[in-house]
């Protein structure tokens, strides 16, 4: 018997793949990764404050967010 890990499923996104990322006020509270990426090769989650500025950058990967409803 085998596990599946998230490694092998190809509905998720690989992590921090991208440098920009527009979120919507759904999609808070934000954390980095993001719950649609694989975790495997990824840094530890963090919860990320958007709300008040509208922007932030992840401190371990430095993506971008941009809070595109504010």
């Amino acid at each position: 018997m085998t596990h599946r890990t998230d490694a092998q499923d190809p509905s998720l996104e690989y992590a921090n793949t991208q440098t920009r990322v527009e979120v919507g006020r759904a999609d808070l509270p934000l954390s980095c990764p993001q719950p649609n990426q694989k975790l495997w090769n990824a840094h530890p989650r963090v919860y990320l404050p958007i709300e008040e500025t509208g922007e932030v950058i992840c401190p371990y990967c430095g993506t971008y967010y941009i809070l595109t409803d504010k």
